[in-house]
């Protein structure tokens, strides 16, 4: 933020800009060393901002800074100091005691700002390629904390970081993306609204947002578009289609095609790419053209394009699919996995569905991390039709969470029987417990007391980062514990942050086969672990698949259908997920011996 003249236009601010800003503050006075609670105040800040539906520009012209959660009247003072004069005295004074670009170092994984702050006062690092120049010449090795496998790790970092994309998570994608089709659904002759691209094959993560509405006339549904409160820059407004970019940095795409067009249409935009050069393929096969417009008979000259005498239109992708002698593909599995010979075959997964989660075996309360008791968690999942919940607090090794002992395994037990009789007979309440892989292998809780619970998931939580044959010796270890029944979110990774850890996946699925341990594809969408292409392996090798919320809330149930669109993608039968069964059935499982 350079000094600007009187006459000096003041750029337009986006939430997005403010936010980083703000953001930015946050990360230089955790390296500064400020207390805590400096910090976090802009950390909630920024995130307020990137809640918002609206631009803060209009709200700051309403006299609303302080509307905004999070923003008290001190940071709504500096905003106001942004948004008139394009530059924040604090921020200036900040960054001229911390440089600004070490904020930059915060992404790198498993870094923290007492090492950041180390590096630059006594190493003269202050980027990203400083880092990695300082790393690799060795300049680094003596300072405290600091030798060769410390460096191994910050390239480990580095790389990592390099790797990553700006792409969204599908949960944080998927309810914007709902709120414009109701909102934009609602325009006077828009016939039908759908998200494509790879939202609509619920993809983990989903980069810009394609919306596509049936109507006769384009016109009022993309002036709607261009004129929703979240848009900051309208990037293109042609006849048949709009770009723009909301206040949180996000872009969109509508296009908008005739009703008889739209199954066409919808296909192409969901993709993938390489299922719709299958569908071309087999469309000139029969003599066909395949567009976004319609099936044209090859060689039919359309003339100035307004006959479509000969055309084939399609008003659904039903119709669309039926042309070329196929049945419907759902949208998840278009990734050309081989789902066109098996429609071809007839032999397409029998689609998973939320209603067929019957059980959630992976969930929190305020006995560890969790934000709500034991029968609020089972009140919260009675109200929502599951038939068995199953209570796991962490164990204590984590470290970072309030985690049970083994006499705090034993105490929950009162709570538990408390809660049990409270629900009756409306849901089947376990007692279980989300154990630590330690980082040697071992079991963060003792033997005797594992066996005396209803579900023990096994996770690991830390040393993510080990050797390959390390941490895969650490995963074989719990797979063949006769006490485990579930291994929770088994990579470790989280989505645009973490990487998932470097398991050899072949030795991992096949000792889940051979003792019938289940791997869990854990819904939250910050994990979604295991990923799809594991989960397609595990399934074709007999290994019992558990989804679950791994609920820390009770709004975090509804995470559900981000695991079971991971378990979609990954062709997965409800036969093959363990929530699905009967509870007789599951419980039997759960009560069994392991081989």
């Amino acid at each position: 933020m350079n000094e600007q003249s009187e006459d000096a236009q003041i750029p337009s601010l986006t939430n997005k800009d403010v936010a980083d800003v703000l953001r930015r503050i946050g990360d230089l006075l955790q390296i500064k060393g400020e207390v805590i609670y400096k910090i976090l105040a802009y950390r909630k800040a920024a995130d307020g901002l990137m809640a918002l539906a609206r631009d803060v520009n209009a709200i700051h012209s309403e006299g609303g800074l302080e509307s905004i959660p999070g923003v008290g009247k001190a940071i709504a003072a500096k905003i106001d100091e942004l948004l008139t004069r394009g530059e924040m005295d604090f921020y200036t004074k900040l960054v001229a005691e911390v440089p600004e670009t070490l904020a930059e170092l915060m992404a790198v994984p498993d870094l923290g700002p007492k090492k950041i702050k180390l590096f630059w006062q006594e190493a003269g690092v202050t980027t990203l390629a400083g880092l990695e120049a300082a790393v690799t010449e060795g300049k680094l090795r003596e300072l405290p904390g600091m030798g060769p496998k410390s460096e191994a790790k910050l390239l480990d970092g580095l790389a990592s970081l390099a790797r990553r994309s700006g792409r969204m998570r599908l949960g944080d994608a998927t309810p914007l993306a709902r709120e414009l089709l109701e909102t934009l659904g609602a325009v006077e002759g828009v016939e039908r609204i759908e998200v494509a691209g790879s939202l609509r094959r619920m993809a983990e993560t989903v980069g810009d947002l394609d919306l596509l509405a049936a109507a006769e006339d384009s016109a009022a549904a993309l002036a709607a578009f261009v004129a929703l409160p979240r848009v900051a820059r309208v990037l293109g407004h042609g006849d048949t289609k709009a770009s723009v970019e909301f206040v949180d940095g996000t872009r969109a795409q509508l296009w908008v095609h005739p009703p008889a067009r739209f199954g066409t249409a919808l296909q192409y935009a969901t993709g993938s790419k390489d299922h719709n050069v299958r569908l071309r393929e087999i469309a000139l096969a029969k003599g066909l053209s395949l567009s976004e417009h319609a099936l044209t008979p090859v060689g039919h000259d359309k003339g100035d394009g307004t006959d479509g005498g000969a055309e084939i239109l399609c008003a659904s992708e039903d119709e669309v699919y039926a042309a070329l002698g196929l049945p419907f593909v759902p949208p998840e599995l278009r990734e050309d996995r081989g789902e066109v010979a098996a429609a071809k075959a007839d032999a397409l997964p029998k689609r998973l569905e939320v209603a067929h989660i019957r059980a959630q075996l992976h969930n929190h309360s305020t006995w560890s991390d969790g934000r709500s008791t034991i029968l609020e968690m089972a009140e919260a999942a009675i109200e929502r039709g599951f038939a068995i919940l199953a209570i796991t607090d962490h164990s204590g090794g984590l470290g970072i969470v309030q985690g049970l002992d083994a006499e705090g395994v034993i105490a929950q037990r009162v709570e538990i029987a408390a809660a049990r009789e409270a629900v009756g007979n409306r849901i089947v309440l376990l007692h279980g417990i989300e154990v630590d892989i330690l980082a040697d292998g071992s079991l963060d809780m003792p033997d005797e007391i594992l066996a005396e619970l209803d579900v023990v998931v096994a996770s690991p939580h830390v040393a993510l980062r080990q050797p390959r044959a390390q941490i895969t010796e650490r995963l074989l270890r719990a797979i063949r514990h006769p006490h485990v029944d579930i291994i929770g979110h088994p990579t470790g990774r989280l989505l645009g942050k973490r990487e998932p850890a470097d398991l050899d996946m072949d030795a991992v699925l096949a000792a889940a086969a051979e003792t019938g341990t289940a791997l869990e594809i854990n819904a939250n969408p910050h994990r979604l672990d295991l990923a799809d292409v594991y989960a397609r392996r595990a399934i074709e090798m007999g290994i019992a698949i558990s989804i679950n919320t791994d609920a820390h809330a009770p709004e975090h149930f509804d995470f559900l259908e981000y695991g079971v669109a991971t378990a979609r993608r990954g062709w997965v039968e409800p036969e093959s997920v363990i929530n699905t069964w009967a509870s007789e059935r599951l419980l039997a499982w759960l009560g069994r011996e392991k081989s």
